[in-house]
Order: structure tokens, then C-alpha cells, then sequence
């Protein structure tokens, strides 16, 4: 009975009225009532409610989204910058968790974890050799801040119980920051959180005591974070009160935000400054890249940047899900917008955008970057031409090496084998590694990857159904040295012995070091890109 009742309700208000003078709302409200009352079967009434929200999103944008409770504690905790749990950092070896390294003074660390144990068991729960995701042994080994958690660890021969306090575990921005050579500083950005200026207010401190005098700043591959961060970042890069970027939008007016608004002095407003930027380097980390060629304060190294310009404001609901909707566009202080184009309702077409750039050949070759003359505008300091159009155009474009990239390499990397002999070397070696070498700077100049470590991994990867292909080694084999040494160095030294290492094989970084020590610096160059000859690069960090 309570069925007609409702429908003959619904029928009452449509015939009252012309459809036309409802108000959207009410009509989204008819339809979610009358679904839930007189559907056919029985329905969830929280999720026919999350896909009518979703349903509407994907017609917008392509970065206004809705998350869930559970998946919006997890995209806002690491730019919260810290998390309750033991403080470790793990990779996976044949289904055991590794440990690679205790956080300096952390849970772990004070009750004498070590790198190299493996953790078999979380609270008498095997987690070895069951095949669980990282995320759900992530999920047993964190927990409120205060809470205990027993965890079970092979040190080979021995298997030992420790009982651990979980404790606010900092999650860092800044991967590495160290001197290239005696004049120059280098710092790594993974993101933009609310610690950041203060991580990179530390590494520029400590950089200017070890004596530096020019900066490379890596934002490759950073997928930018909270806008405030990268304002406030740029604060130590800029003159005090020079606008950073602004914000606009049709329900949002113009809003600028400057660095240091009240005068504060910059930690390194003089000294070169050099930007490396990708294809994946989006956001913030485009805020950053902007400003600092805009004010013509440095040069950006690198490829045309993602093109992601979209403001999104969270609107959080009780149930701990939230929409997060783009309201503005952001613009460089010169006025360029920073969002790509995009069609409305086919986020499938901008998700291939990265992909459609390649096959262009865009990320290889300099001359096919699209230069809009309807977009050209000129730094505020030195006038010379830079482009809108979406991203951040380089001043010194440097193509994607895709030689070395092979397939048999991909396939290696896929199946995780990497990592597994670097995992089984480090485990058999790492005192003797210690002791042979007794700092990373000495672990990079003189380590060598053994042969013996090379064909134990092509055996693995034969092993592993990967049919291997002589030629394609061949051409692979700088890369596959690069990055065994570069996670032998992490995991016996730290995160940044990773970059001293791969840097030294990074044509971006190779050229952005080349740069900031020629003449060409800082206001010699024209609008267009200049190509770089890997071989004419190779020497300078000897």
C-alpha cells in the first residue's frame, strides 16, 4: 500500500506542475525516492546514491571526482605529511615483506628492527607466502598513534618477536637533496604536502653551509598537491610580494596569491636556478615551474609539463566521502593558463593525452611541440617569448631516450626481477658493502655491478618465461647497471644514493647541470627548444 501511495504522490506532483518548473533538485530527489521505493528488486540506497553523484561528475571535467571514505583518507594522508605506524620502508620479495629501511628514530627503529629483516607475521597472522597486497599488509601493520602491534621477524638463522608502538611516521616530499659538485645543490620534489617548504626551507639551509651556490630543483614526475605549499615554497625563490600564481573562475573571482606577502626574506632569491620538468610533472609542481620562468628566475629543463590547471575544492560529507570539484582555472603570474584542452564528459581521450604525445612524437622530437602565436606572452623581467597552451613549455627541451627502453627491459622491470636480485646481493653483501665503501659518495664513484648479478637476473628472468634477446640487452644494458646500482644504493645507504646514481644517467639532469654552469645562463635564450645531444653530455660529472 505504502508503494501506491508514494507513486500516486509522484504522479500528483508531475501533474500539478509542467516538469519544466521543477527545480533540478527536486527532480533528482523524485527520481532517487521513487528508485528506492518501488524498484523491482532490493537496492543499496548509499550506492544508487554515490553513482547518480559519479554519473553527474563524469560529465564535467576531467579531474572533478568523487571518493569514497576509506579512498579519501587514503589520497589525503600523504599530503598531511605524516601517518600512525611503525616506520619502515618495505618492498615485497617473493611474497615476504623486506625491510629497506627503519625511519631515523621511529617505532622500528627503536626497538632494533634492522634492514634486511623480514617481517612474517603481523599479530600472529602469517603475511608471508599468502600473497597479500601491499595495501593490506599496510593495513595491519598501521593503526592509531599509541597502539601496539607484535610482528614477527626472520633474521636469518633466528626468528624474533618484537612488540612495537605505532607513532605519527613523517611522509617526506623531499626524496634527496645533496651537492652535484662544489658550487651546485640538488633537490628532489615528490610532491607538494603541507611539510614541504618546511623540508625544502631545511635542504636549502643545509646546502648553503656544504657551499652552494646554484640549484637544481627536480620536479620530474611530481604530480604536484596542495596549492599553498608551492606558494609558499616559491617564497624562498622570489622576490618578497611577486605574485605566484592566481586563481579564476566563473563562481570564483580572481584570487592571487603572492610569496612572502609580508616581506619575508628568501633563502635563495640570487644564484642560478635550474627546473627539471616532464611529461608527468603536473599541478603544483606547474605553479612552481611557471613562476620561476615567468619572473624569469630560472630555467625549465625538460619536456612540455602535464597541463593540469584545474582548481578542485573539496566538499567533504559525514560519511568521510567527498567530491573534490574544479572551480577555477590557475593561471602563471604573465596569465597563462596551465590546463590543457579537454572536451567535457571524455575523460578516456584525456587519460591517452601522455600516450597520444608519444606517438606524436612529441616527447622525442623538439620541432613537434605546438607553438600557438595567439599565446605567446613575454617574462615579466627579460621579456622574452614563452607559450600557453597547456603545461609548462621548456626553455631547453630534452627528448625522452627511448633507445634503451627496450622490451625485454619493460618485461624484466614488469615482473619485478630487478628489485628481487637486488633484494637476494644487498642481503648476502651489505656488510662487506659498508665496510668497502663508507659513504655512498665513495659507493658511487667506485661501485660496479658485478657480472655474476647481471646473469643471475637474465637466468631469472628465463626462468620467469621471458625469452631473452641479445640485442635488446645489448642496448639496455647502461640502464639496467643505472638502476641495479642506483637500488643497491638505496638500500644499503638512503633514498637520496638512488639519485646520486641515477642522476648521473639522466639526460635531464645531465643537461640542466650543463646549463647552470654555461654561458647561455640565464637570459640568452630564445622561445623554441633546443635539442640535446646525449653524447655531447656524457662527461660532465667526471
Amino acid at each position: 500500500m505504502k508503494r501506491y501511495l508514494i507513486f500516486a504522490f509522484i504522479l500528483l506532483l508531475a501533474g500539478g506542475c509542467a516538469l519544466s518548473q521543477y527545480e533540478a533538485l527536486n527532480k533528482l530527489r523524485m527520481a532517487e525516492m521513487a528508485i528506492s521505493q518501488l524498484y523491482i528488486d532490493s537496492i543499496d540506497e548509499n550506492k544508487l546514491v554515490e553513482d547518480a553523484i559519479k554519473g553527474m561528475l563524469d560529465n564535467l571535467d576531467p579531474h572533478s571526482a568523487y571518493s569514497g571514505p576509506e579512498e579519501t583518507k587514503e589520497l589525503n594522508e600523504p599530503l598531511q605529511g605524516n601517518f600512525s605506524g611503525i616506520g619502515i620502508t618495505f618492498n615485497m620479495n617473493e611474497d615476504t615483506l623486506y625491510v629497506i629501511q627503519t625511519v631515523a628514530g621511529g617505532p622500528s627503529e627503536r626497538v632494533g628492527i634492522l634492514a634486511g629483516d623480514r617481517i612474517i607475521a603481523v599479530n600472529d597472522t602469517s603475511i608471508a607466502g599468502v600473497k597479500m597486497t601491499n595495501n593490506q599488509i599496510m593495513k595491519r601493520l598501521r593503526g592509531p598513534k599509541g597502539t601496539e602491534v607484535e610482528v614477527t621477524v626472520l633474521r636469518s638463522p633466528d626468528t624474533i618477536n618484537f612488540r612495537i608502538t605505532r607513532a605519527e611516521i613523517p611522509i617526506y616530499s623531499v626524496d634527496a637533496a645533496y651537492m652535484v659538485n662544489d658550487s651546485t645543490g640538488y633537490i628532489r620534489l615528490n610532491k607538494f604536502s603541507a611539510e614541504t617548504p618546511a623540508e625544502v626551507r631545511k635542504a636549502l639551509a643545509d646546502l648553503k653551509k656544504a657551499g652552494m651556490k646554484n640549484l637544481i630543483l627536480d620536479l620530474t614526475d611530481n604530480g604536484g598537491g596542495y596549492l599553498q605549499a608551492a606558494v609558499d615554497m616559491l617564497g624562498e625563490f622570489l622576490e618578497p610580494g611577486a605574485l605566484a600564481v592566481y586563481t579564476e573562475g566563473l563562481n570564483s573571482p580572481r584570487n592571487d596569491n603572492h610569496a612572502f606577502p609580508h616581506g619575508r626574506t628568501p633563502m635563495f632569491a640570487d644564484g642560478r636556478l635550474v627546473v627539471m620538468s616532464n611529461q608527468y610533472s603536473a599541478s603544483a609542481a606547474e605553479i612552481t615551474a611557471g613562476a620561476i620562468q615567468d619572473w624569469d628566475r630560472g630555467l625549465i629543463v625538460g619536456r612540455r609539463s602535464f597541463g593540469k590547471g584545474l582548481v578542485q575544492r573539496p566538499i567533504p560529507f559525514p560519511d568521510g566521502s567527498m567530491i573534490r570539484l574544479t572551480v577555477a582555472h590557475y593561471y602563471t603570474p604573465t596569465g597563462r593558463d596551465i590546463q590543457k584542452p579537454y572536451t567535457k564528459g571524455d575523460r578516456k581521450e584525456y587519460n591517452k593525452d601522455i600516450e597520444t604525445r608519444f606517438e606524436h612524437g612529441e616527447l622525442m622530437h623538439a620541432d613537434s611541440l605546438k607553438y600557438i602565436d595567439s599565446l605567446k606572452v613575454s617574462t615579466l623581467k627579460s621579456h622574452r617569448d614563452i607559450y600557453g597552451g597547456g603545461g609548462i613549455y621548456p626553455d631547453r627541451f630534452v627528448p625522452l631516450d627511448t633507445m634503451e627502453y627496450t622490451k625485454y627491459y619493460r618485461n624484466v622491470m614488469a615482473k619485478g626481477l630487478i628489485n628481487k636480485v637486488v633484494i637476494r646481493y644487498v642481503d648476502a653483501n651489505r656488510k662487506e658493502l659498508v665496510k668497502k665503501y663508507k659513504t655512498d659518495d665513495l659507493f658511487v664513484k667506485e661501485f660496479e655491478v658485478p657480472q655474476s648479478l647481471l646473469t643471475e637476473l637474465t637466468d631469472m628472468a628465463t626462468a620467469d618465461g621471458i625469452e631473452f634477446n641479445q640485442e635488446e640487452y645489448d642496448r639496455s644494458l647502461p640502464l639496467f647497471n643505472t638502476v641495479i646500482k642506483a637500488l643497491i644504493g638505496r638500500d644499503v645507504y638512503d633514498n637520496a644514493t638512488y639519485f646520486k646514481v641515477y642522476n648521473r644517467h639522466d639526460p635531464v639532469f645531465n643537461e640542466a647541470l650543463r646549463l647552470i654552469g654555461s654561458h647561455d645562463y640565464p637570459l640568452l635564450l630564445g622561445p623554441g627548444p633546443v635539442i640535446i645531444d646525449k653524447s655531447s653530455i656524457n662527461d660532465v660529472q667526471k
